[in-house]
């Protein structure tokens, strides 16, 4: 027998699978296959974002420092990659400062400086943004800010 408390919990975890999910379902079942298809879909992007990076791994030259970027556009702001097959110190302030100049808020970021440079971040607009801003503008001004980065150290 189920508990009128425990009925309530589930429809409250229903309800936050579903605005995770961005399903418009109303019952349970939907609500669950619209949330593995999500799964799903996630799973095909971090293999896509995989298969880039060992890419840009096995054809990096060492030689070559600038870093491998890659954004794609999400429902709600833009996926960044950032890759680059040594150690960039230094080079997450450029990036941060790209982001606020250009009106990016982060919602998510992982990064890892040690041996290589690996940024991944998930990235939205302002709420003040006056423009719409799309994924070949965010890869653009990450460029430059690359470029900025580069020449700064390159000048020391």
């Amino acid at each position: 027998m189920v508990s009128t408390e425990q009925k309530r919990a589930l429809l409250e975890k229903l309800q936050l699978l579903r605005s995770i999910t961005n399903s418009s379902a109303l019952n349970k079942t939907s609500i669950i296959i619209d949330a593995s298809k999500y799964i799903e879909d996630l799973k095909e992007k971090v293999g896509r974002l995989n298969d880039e990076i060992a890419t840009a791994e096995t054809s990096s030259n060492l030689n070559d420092p600038l870093p491998l970027v890659t954004v794609e556009t999400l429902e709600k702001g833009f996926l960044i990659n950032i890759f680059a097959a040594k150690s960039c110190p230094g080079l997450l302030v450029f990036i941060l400062e790209a982001f606020e100049d250009m009106g990016l808020t982060l919602l998510e970021a992982r990064v890892s400086c040690t041996d290589t440079f690996q940024f991944q971040a998930v990235g939205g607009e302002n709420e003040e943004a006056v423009q719409t801003i799309d994924a070949e503008a965010v890869k653009q001004v990450v460029g430059e800010a690359i470029k900025n980065w580069s020449e700064s150290v390159n000048h020391k």
